[in-house]
């Protein structure tokens, strides 16, 4: 899955993390099914946010019309950890979990959907075709690094 640059690289992981919210908010109770949706969401999270900051949002760092943004985007990052800390120390049996989980699907959209339509665009002008396509090689490999660190 060789993605031609950085957006194409990031939509791939978004599309899976969609895939994954959508299907964990219809879980109901302490089931397998709900435990492995889970899992393979913060799996996916975790691995993405960690190759996206250091692959795409640092970068984008390194010009001043890029700060803002950046700062923006990892401090959504963090409030996503946040809630998957919160959904970890709850009981999934809990009816107080599903709330969590839908706060977090909620969540997850929110920041893809801004990557998608603001910081896409801002970056598309910040960031050289050389660069786009490098940054594509350099995510991946913390991808794939990051979720073989967690399986």
């Amino acid at each position: 899955m060789d993605a031609a640059n950085i957006f194409e690289a990031l939509r791939e992981s978004h599309e899976r993390q969609r895939t994954l919210y959508r299907q964990l908010v219809e879980t109901s109770g302490d089931t397998p099914e709900r435990r492995e949706l889970f899992q393979q969401l913060k799996e996916e999270l975790l691995a993405h946010e960690l190759a996206e900051e250091r692959h795409f949002y640092i970068p984008l760092m390194a010009q001043d019309a890029g700060v803002d943004l950046s700062r923006h985007a990892i401090a959504e990052h963090h409030q996503l950890d946040e809630l998957v800390e919160s959904l970890e120390d709850t009981e999934p049996s809990s009816p107080s979990w599903l709330v969590l989980a839908k706060k977090l699907a909620h969540k997850v959209e929110h920041h893809l959907t801004e990557e998608e339509h603001k910081f896409f665009q801002m970056a598309g002008k910040l960031l050289t075709e050389q660069q786009k396509t490098s940054l594509a090689k350099s995510y991946q490999a913390s991808y794939e690094e990051a979720k073989a660190a967690t399986a």
